[in-house]
């Protein structure tokens, strides 16, 4: 069994099968029982119960009677301890800030989002993150001491091992700016940082439209456009944090000039920001369309773009169905090399729905090859605008269980130690 959640602990066979069957857990909804859990991870039934009352005693998951049974007395089943703690999930876009508070069966107890320009820089942004996590938290009721950990996310390439975005092309003033170490001084708890198109692959795996998938692809299309891979069950960054950058695909070489010094990238004909341009200067030629009553010209965003599809408009309906076909034409290159079982579209850009949707699935059944496209399965995200700080919340999550445990196995370990020295 293989999650991608939680990596880099304790290596010996205990430990690994310990974590093992704490994911096991958390990812089973409603809940899981002891043979269960031995016939899904191999294990013997003792090995289970030694496990599961340490996991027990530790007070990270409780017994409950199953919601699932059919008659007859439930079983009882292994889940979640809810009540043991809290984490924070912070999604920062290029347009907005999101933060979840969560307790520790990702229950979303408050959430709150923002419009922030990523563009203000480091030290704004992150100020306001500050002012808002602190605000959700006291409208749940809870400060920061109440936290055990917190995930973000950021719209660049994040090396994870160090927490800093190298050369992010929408995010000036960021690169290389001590993102993690800033936080956990100025939250006193553990913090990871992701790129947000990989927190939104582990938000729609865990709770949404990916559930089961081992190898999916979430696009996230918004200002930008990004992609979070699952491959074979883990997360792939890349070597220095930049797998993914679908937005920086060479599309059309001659194209318009793309954020980062490149001329046609994806993101630069298809983006939200691309979406917008190309909608303003429609408008400023005079052709028919709703949005010439927006004024100023330039107000125009691909958010309003896209509710003018919705309602019917004909011209910003044409400007997504382009979009939606170059999207298409990227996809399929990364299904040809991929080979995902499904791919997630989300972001802002993407609730327009089929609209953006059919002319993509066209381009990739055109463009990829029959092996490919006869298994992979395109859709819209289930969790919406949610998909990231989500997958922010999943990641805090699984520092928060995993360190517990970690420290449990620490402090038995010198207490062994301990008690091997007071006998020799």
């Amino acid at each position: 069994m293989n999650f991608p959640s939680w990596s880099n602990y304790p290596q010996n066979v205990k430990s690994v099968n310990k974590h093992a069957v704490l994911d096991l857990i958390r990812f089973t909804p409603g809940g899981i029982s002891r043979v269960e859990i031995a016939r899904r991870l191999g294990l013997t039934r003792a090995a289970v119960t030694v496990i599961v009352n340490d996991l027990l005693d530790s007070g990270l998951i409780r017994e409950a009677e199953s919601i699932n049974a059919h008659s007859g007395r439930p079983p009882v089943v292994l889940e979640i301890n809810a009540s043991r703690g809290y984490v924070v999930g912070v999604d920062f876009g290029a347009t907005h800030l999101s933060v979840l508070v969560a307790d520790l069966s990702a229950r979303i107890l408050e959430e709150v989002e923002i419009a922030l320009d990523i563009q203000n820089g480091p030290k704004v942004c992150l100020a306001e993150a500050d002012r808002l996590v602190r605000e959700t938290l006291a409208k749940a009721g809870l400060t920061l001491q109440d936290v055990l950990a917190i995930g973000v996310g950021v719209p660049g390439p994040m090396v994870t091992e160090i927490g800093m975005v190298i050369s992010p092309p929408i995010m000036p003033g960021w690169d290389r700016y001590p993102i993690r170490d800033t936080l956990e001084k100025m939250w006193n708890c553990p913090v990871s940082v992701s790129n947000d198109a990989e927190l939104g692959a582990l938000g729609e795996w865990a709770a949404g439209a990916g559930r089961g998938e081992r190898n999916l692809a979430y696009i996230k299309v918004g200002t930008g456009i990004g992609a979070g891979l699952l491959l074979d069950g883990q997360i792939y960054h890349g070597v220095t944090g930049s797998a993914g950058e679908i937005g920086h695909l060479t599309i059309d070489e001659n194209g318009p000039l793309c954020t980062c010094g490149n001329h046609g990238c994806l993101e630069a004909i298809a983006g939200g920001r691309a979406i917008a341009l190309q909608a303003q200067q429609a408008v400023r030629e005079g052709k028919r369309t709703a949005l010439a009553a927006i004024q100023p010209v330039e107000s125009i965003t691909a958010r309003e773009v896209a509710a003018a599809a919705r309602r019917g408009d004909l011209l910003a309906q044409q400007i997504l169905a382009r979009a939606g076909a170059h999207i298409g034409i990227a996809i399929a290159g990364l299904v040809n090399l991929f080979n995902p079982g499904m791919v997630i579209i989300g972001g802002g850009v993407a609730q327009t729905g089929d609209i953006l949707l059919e002319p993509m699935r066209q381009a990739v059944q055109r463009r990829s090859l029959p092996a490919a496209t006869r298994v992979v399965r395109i859709t819209t995200a289930m969790l919406g605008r949610r998909s990231s700080s989500l997958g922010a919340v999943v990641q805090a999550l699984t520092i928060a269980l995993h360190q517990s445990t970690k420290r449990k196995e620490v402090r038995l370990s010198q207490a062994t130690h301990q008690e091997g020295l007071a006998a020799t």
